[in-house]
């Protein structure tokens, strides 16, 4: 809960206030007063009579009342201070500095909920321990610097770290790009990055709230509440661009299965950005571009025009866009030369535009023109330009300025030299202008832009499925592996057809085995799991003697118990796995089988429940797609049943949240069937 007295407070008290600025409690206080904080502002200090001008209080018990209250004292202190602060003052907003809180120790932890207890019992947002602060146009409660400038239809941030907040707004001060509100959460005792989003979900108003919100997250502690207000405030209007720190798994788990090795908990969190419509940044430059791009706004299309007068930053830009899968469409002969009629010798307009380093302001007008009257291919421009500080050259700055104003397709000034034009960018910064000083950062920034998704219904509709049957055998299956006839009954009971197959204990049971399968047959052993690194699989077994012989090398194997036999199939072989990960449920994964998921690791990743659309989304995203569809003369397989196939997967795991892990591998694909012939599902009730 996000109170209107913390937003818009009438009174602040620093608690902790200094007169040492080096310190968090003298800073905040230095901040306020700097930025001209226009209600009452407090301070208590039991060592003072005056800090920094202003009358000190001894005891939080002398002040008035007051909205919000600035913690920069020991933790061993707080948890009093707030009692009092919210049932004798009616504070309604407690941003808390100090550390010693849950980030130290389990002591540390009971304090702060209990912290937390007060302030949800009389109402009060909370912010903190351990952070930075808020700040937005009423008030810099940070004690940090700089303090950026406040616009509310530009950005809202919200730091998990209190340091990358700093960065991040340090970088965007010398950009001149503003914000509308910086929370650092901190421990997030009360008020985190979901709540936050919660807040500027609900009070969203197109036009008026800030269009795009930033995220810097370490952990994400509630993804289905994320999801649904990420997504809310997408159909709403606004963009949300975030940064998942914590991406690799120093000392990753030992995994029994394939899904177990490949789906770690950042998939998790990267199938949730894409499930929820937020743009996936991989570090502060990145994060501030899509910033900068969104508040322009993205062009409508994959299809841009580069402009430059430098070929080497106009070459890499077009080398990322399209790795980013960007085209860079050539403009028409006819027009090409229509264009170079105006630039001067040795320009080429066949793009990127390239009007050359002695080009002038009247070209770049007559180019911006041209793209935007001529060519209604192009969905957006990219105006290289740098300076090498031989004149002064305002004209260019004002003209794009102009243009950026008049045009319906956007414009991306991008600026590679800024010390040579430091003036003029300066002016264009005072309009309300942004810029990109790198165009492979901008590049990058943009695929990723144009290749994010709406986010997928927070309601989705899967397959039918036996939920009676499914739970009948989860509720009495061990934990650990299931037997084969369980697995066999759970996919009977999801819907996913399988092979022929029967199981064998010794060699009276190998005749009714082989008449229910039929030859030509595959024999695998069970017990062990992994049959194939045992030597446990056996192929082409075609008749009564091969199949004896067999039977018996494979009942020597450690840990053998049974021996499976299953109709032998052909097709391509494909994976669907699935893997439980706390907080975010189940996530579902698919590949084609063999060497791509095994070596190449080729899989694609969504969050369950998968709908018809994302599963379909996943298949179109391997790297082996091409295989699927069929490829110089191959058959392909039938993809609606592989994409069905998914989803019944989906379904299976939300009627059956206990699955842990499970593994279809292989099932083969043909253009008419696809049929799991191997699969392995672990129970875990944790």
């Amino acid at each position: 809960m996000i109170t209107k007295e913390f937003l818009n407070p009438k009174s602040i008290v620093v608690v902790g206030g200094s007169d040492d600025i080096h310190k968090p409690g003298g800073k905040v206080l230095k901040n306020l007063v700097d930025t001209h904080y226009p209600g009452s502002l407090y301070v208590v200090n039991p060592k003072a009579d005056t800090i920094q001008g202003l009358p000190c209080y001894r005891r939080v018990e002398d002040i008035p009342q007051t909205d919000v209250a600035i913690l920069a004292i020991p933790a061993a202190f707080c948890l009093s201070a707030v009692e009092t602060l919210c049932s004798s003052k009616q504070t309604k907003g407690i941003i808390i500095f100090s550390a010693g809180f849950s980030e130290e120790s389990n002591k540390g932890t009971e304090l702060e909920n209990k912290i937390r207890d007060v302030a949800d019992k009389y109402a009060c947002t909370l912010i903190g321990p351990n952070c930075v602060g808020y700040m937005n146009g009423n008030y810099a409660g940070v004690f940090t610097s700089p303090i950026p400038r406040f616009i509310p239809d530009s950005i809202d941030l919200v730091s998990g770290s209190g340091a990358t907040a700093l960065f991040i707004i340090d970088a965007a001060v010398q950009l001149g790009i503003p914000f509308a509100n910086v929370f650092s959460v901190g421990n997030s005792a009360q008020t985190g990055i979901e709540e936050v989003l919660e807040y500027l979900d609900n009070s969203y108003v197109h036009g008026k709230s800030a269009p795009v919100k930033l995220i810097y997250a370490e952990s994400i502690k509630n993804p289905l509440k994320l999801w649904k207000h990420a997504a809310s405030l997408y159909h709403k209007g606004a963009r949300i661009a975030a940064v998942k720190a914590g991406a690799s798994e120093a000392g990753s788990r030992a995994a029994s299965s394939h899904t177990g090795a490949l789906a770690s908990p950042d998939t998790a969190v990267g199938a949730l950005f894409e499930k929820a419509g937020i743009i996936r940044c991989n570090g502060r430059n990145q994060l501030l571009t899509v910033a900068c791009i969104l508040l322009k706004g993205a062009p409508k299309g994959k299809n841009m025009c580069i402009i430059t007068h430098a070929g080497g930053p106009a070459v890499m830009l077009t080398d990322v866009l399209s790795e980013g899968g960007i085209q860079i469409p050539p403009i028409e002969e006819n027009k090409r030369n229509q264009l170079l009629e105006n630039l001067f010798p040795g320009s080429s307009a066949a793009n990127p535009i390239d009007f050359l380093a002695t080009g002038t302001a009247s070209q770049l007008d007559q180019i911006i023109d041209f793209v935007e009257y001529q060519c209604p291919q192009m969905d957006g421009m990219a105006v290289i330009f740098g300076s090498p500080g031989l004149t002064h050259v305002f004209d260019v700055y004002e003209l794009l300025d102009k243009k950026m104003s008049q045009c319906t397709k956007p414009i991306y000034p991008i600026f590679p030299s800024t010390l040579n034009v430091m003036e003029e960018i300066c002016e264009f910064q005072k309009k309300g202008r942004v810029y990109f000083p790198d165009e492979v950062i901008f590049g990058s920034a943009l695929s990723r832009v144009l290749n994010t998704a709406a986010p997928a219904p927070v309601e989705v509709q899967l397959p039918a499925i036996d939920e009676s049957a499914v739970r009948g055998i989860v509720e009495q299956a061990p934990e650990g592996y299931l037997a084969p006839d369980q697995v066999s009954a759970l996919l009977d009971a999801a819907g996913i057809p399988r092979a022929r197959e029967a199981t064998a204990r010794n060699e009276k049971e190998l005749p009714d085995a082989v008449a229910k399968v039929g030859y030509p047959l595959v024999m695998k052993v069970i017990g062990p799991v992994h049959k194939s690194d045992v030597g446990g699989v056996r192929l082409n077994i075609g008749d009564d003697e091969t199949l004896l012989e067999t039977f018996r090398t494979m009942m020597t194997i450690e840990d053998t118990k049974a021996v499976l036999l299953q109709s032998q199939l052909h097709g391509r072989e494909l994976f669907i796995g699935a893997k439980r990960e706390p907080l975010f449920g189940h996530t579902i994964v698919c590949g084609l089988g063999g060497i791509f998921v095994e070596v190449l690791k080729d899989i694609s990743t969504g969050l369950s429940p998968v709908s018809h659309g994302e599963a379909k989304k996943m298949v179109h995203s391997l790297r082996g797609y091409g295989l699927i569809k069929g490829v110089r003369g191959q058959e392909g397989i039938n993809e609606n049943l592989f994409v069905e196939a998914i989803c019944r997967i989906s379904a299976l795991c939300r009627c059956a949240p206990e699955i842990a892990e499970m593994d279809l591998n292989p099932l083969l694909g043909t253009v008419s069937d696809v049929v799991a012939v191997d699969a392995r599902i672990r129970i875990s009730r944790l």
